[in-house]
């Protein structure tokens, strides 16, 4: 069976750059209608451009840590394209931490981007898919599918990542609990958690330090750094019904750190 996700529509936040950019362009490669959602507007002009009335790409700007935001994106996906099945919360933020300092700990303004934003706009998208089924008790059809973008940080320990391992791990136990919950709605959650991926922030990284790349790649099993576009095809597998049976679960998609990870080396 392929993971055929044509004719679908789907929303990818953080789609301005790095994953979540690899995933939408993924998903309308393969023939699904995508809205692009991300902050930055003009990284949106410069990937996008212009946009046709007839294309299946849409792009959104906006804050979505703010409710009416979170309203306004999905009203502007069902004006374009009438529907939504499949939902991509890939807007991830990665700032450093200090643990001995409130002030510099980063966790209340992480926890609000990387799970509150993904838990209220999954609220807002999973009742929209309700809406728009026929209410056939007896359909046993997926309704959607919401896809988490988490990190192997959620189960290893460096203190530099307070905020974000705290906010990845979170969002797992988001995950599951949605799993369950949406379950009896014919909604499936699920997440894809990263390492060893060249994700925007851990780009950012290598540029800023020149062994990075080498420590690494030493500490992962399959010796190299992933493409996003590795983590895409994990994300349409997900969104595909040939996933129909799987929900609440958290992917690693890399290259087998977390069998060795060590503390010293973290991965994001």
């Amino acid at each position: 069976m392929s993971f055929s996700i044509s004719g679908k529509t789907a929303i990818v936040t953080g789609a301005a750059n790095g994953v979540g950019l690899a995933i939408a362009r993924h998903f309308t490669a393969a023939g699904a209608n995508v809205v692009f959602a991300d902050r930055d507007e003009s990284k949106l002009r410069d990937e996008l451009g212009e946009i046709s009335e007839d294309s299946n790409v849409r792009w959104f700007a906006g804050d979505l840590r703010k409710k009416l935001t979170i309203a306004n994106l999905l009203s502007a996906t069902i004006d374009a394209f009438d529907r939504v099945d499949i939902l991509v919360n890939a807007a991830r933020q990665v700032e450093p931490s200090n643990p001995l300092e409130p002030k510099e700990d980063m966790v209340a303004e992480l926890m609000d981007q990387n799970l509150m934003c993904s838990l209220r706009l999954s609220q807002a998208v999973a009742k929209r898919m309700i809406a728009q089924s026929d209410g056939d008790a007896q359909d046993q059809n997926c309704l959607g599918s919401i896809i988490n973008l988490s990190s192997i940080a959620a189960r290893h320990t460096h203190p530099a990542l307070l905020a974000y391992s705290m906010s990845a791990a979170a969002l797992e136990q988001m995950t599951r609990t949605l799993a369950v919950a949406l379950a009896p709605e014919r909604i499936r959650v699920n997440a894809v958690a990263i390492g060893s991926v060249l994700s925007t922030s851990l780009l950012n990284e290598l540029k800023a330090n020149d062994n990075y790349r080498a420590e690494i790649v030493s500490h992962t099993p399959m010796g190299r750094i992933a493409p996003p576009s590795e983590v895409a095809e994990v994300a349409q597998f997900f969104a595909s019904e040939s996933s129909a049976f799987v929900t609440g679960q958290v992917l690693n998609v890399d290259g087998g750190r977390t069998l060795i990870d060590p503390v010293a080396v973290p991965a994001h």
